[in-house]
């Protein structure tokens, strides 16, 4: 009994410090503030079909806790604003470069995409080459918003909602690392009788989960793979905290589907798709989305002058032998039938 109050009472502490760090740290360098009225999103997107059940509006919050590899919204990744450069929009006006007083804007002839390259280790983001940019090639990513100001725009569609059995979902980036501004917006949505989900890896501190939970109808939960070294080399880090918060939220009750992201060559492996079921299976779990490998978002990652460890990776989503990969689960699907596997999510 001690222990356990120990372990949450760390926990809680944790999450607090982090959060405290993270609020000054934004105040200071990029001047956003992250509370329980204010949040750092990159978008919110209306009619969605994709996240949850229905005619949804997902609001996209920026940073997350996890670095996957196949990040396919890397602009999601970090808690901070940035800039990215499109390259098809540049007139070369150079207004930029003279804006600049980092000196984080070069010219580089070397790659189409570069040719205007933003130099990461120089650049503050503070956004001033975006600003006098008359074309939109720099664009800055990631803006502050208050509780109400996303309140009002879910409200416009509230009929399409009720309609079509839709909602919100909190997307990312990682939601749950801001958890006071997703718990103000989910319990004023979930009053509503909105209904409400949020897409989630877990991992983030017990208390982080603890603080949304009354107030979700749904959990989208990421599972990338259930070995922990695999897990780390993959993502940055081990699974423990993923695993323990969805064993917790089942223990809740929580409505959880799971959300499995197949990657050739780092996480489609057999055994890892099984004990994914497995767990699964043991939670009591009605549903796993298997969603395959696309590679769509590496144009994502030259407008923010990132590297993209998988650009060499053919997309498994369009391969011309797509039923030929997955028929390899075909046997392992079998020994699930009870569990409502789809392909795509």
């Amino acid at each position: 009994m001690i222990t356990a109050y120990c372990t949450w009472c760390v926990n809680v502490g944790i999450s607090i410090a982090t959060s405290l760090i993270a609020q000054s740290f934004y105040e200071r360098r990029y001047s956003v503030t992250i509370d329980s009225n204010n949040a750092l999103i990159f978008d919110i997107q209306r009619y969605s079909l994709h996240d949850g059940p229905g005619i949804r509006t997902v609001i996209f919050f920026k940073g997350c806790t996890l670095q996957c590899k196949w990040c396919c919204n890397p602009e999601s990744q970090l808690f901070n604003t940035e800039v990215e450069f499109i390259e098809e929009l540049c007139i070369n006006c150079n207004l930029c470069i003279k804006e600049c007083r980092s000196d984080a804007i070069n010219t580089n002839h070397n790659k189409s995409y570069e040719k205007y390259r933003i130099n990461k280790s120089n650049c503050t983001n503070c956004g001033a080459c975006a600003r006098v940019c008359p074309s939109g090639a720099l664009k800055i990513i990631g803006k502050s918003v208050k509780k109400e100001d996303v309140m009002r725009e879910i409200m416009k569609d509230v009929k399409y909602y009720l309609k079509s059995g839709g909602g919100i979902t909190l997307s990312g980036g990682e939601p749950l690392a801001q958890p006071e501004f997703c718990a103000e917006l989910l319990k004023k949505c979930y009053n509503k009788n909105i209904h409400t989900a949020v897409e989630t890896a877990g991992s983030v501190p017990e208390w982080n989960v603890d603080k949304v939970k009354d107030y979700v109808d749904l959990f989208l939960y990421d599972i990338k793979c259930i070995d922990p070294n695999l897990h780390k080399n993959l993502t940055g880090k081990t699974n423990s905290l993923i695993l323990s918060n969805i064993r917790r939220l089942r223990n809740y009750g929580k409505e959880v589907i799971i959300r499995v992201p197949l990657i050739p060559q780092n996480n489609f492996y057999i055994d890892e798709i099984k004990g994914i079921l497995e767990l699964a299976d043991n939670l009591g779990i009605k549903e796993v989305n298997i969603m395959p490998y696309h590679n769509l978002g590496h144009i994502k990652y030259q407008r923010l002058c990132k590297k993209y460890e998988l650009k060499n990776l053919k997309s498994l989503k369009f391969a011309d032998d797509f039923e030929e990969q997955m028929c390899k689960l075909n046997y392992l699907f079998s020994l699930y039938k009870h569990i409502n596997i789809v392909i795509g999510g």
